[in-house]
């Protein structure tokens, strides 16, 4: 079983944010393994696919990003998801605009979702996958900017990194995070 979620905050007046970043690569990823969003499951949207031999959930929760735990951790115990098979999909203010990184485990490096998906798993030991949104911010506050659209001039390099993000994932399902780390840690 690997499970997979993409981070976000359900609701229209968040989609196409920066802090909505791991919803679109979940979609992606759902989108080329033919999975459809079809129910709820631990205030999660899920989508059922298979991967080689492994069955695989996709996950985007409907609780806000800093209450991410309350839907990762549940469905973790209910899908006897190991935490090393556990894929993680965030925003990284910390990157810039089109960075991709994984890593296998690590801090939640200031990110509220990782942070309350740590504090419920009771680990940090499990793989994520960063996607740099930059942090031009000129004065405003770091919530208003991860909140805040792309500007026009940005959408091609977040449509490239989004494009390479999914591509990142499928290498981890398919050939494990240090083949996917060696692939995808590099600028898009």
């Amino acid at each position: 079983m690997k499970l997979i979620v993409g981070l976000g905050n359900p609701g229209p007046r968040y989609r196409s944010t920066r802090h909505n970043l791991g919803f679109t690569v979940i979609d992606r990823v759902a989108e080329r393994l033919g999975a459809a969003f079809d129910r709820e499951k631990h205030h999660g949207l899920v989508a059922e696919s298979r991967a080689e031999a492994d069955r695989v959930l996709l996950v985007k929760p409907l609780t806000f990003m800093n209450r991410s735990g309350e839907c990762v951790a549940p469905m973790a115990r209910y899908s006897g998801c190991d935490p090393n098979h556990l894929l993680i999909v965030a925003d990284d203010v910390n990157l810039p605009l089109g960075r991709l990184r994984l890593r296998a485990d690590g801090s939640a490096g200031g990110h509220n979702g990782l942070k309350s998906i740590i504090a419920r798993l009771g680990t940090d030991a499990f793989p994520r996958l960063r996607l740099g949104v930059g942090d031009d911010r000129a004065g405003e506050e770091l919530a208003d900017h991860v909140l805040s659209k792309f500007r026009p001039e940005e959408w091609p390099v977040v449509e490239r990194m989004t494009a390479e993000a999914a591509e990142a994932v499928l290498c981890w399902l398919r050939e494990g995070i240090e083949r996917a780390m060696n692939a995808y840690n590099k600028q898009v």
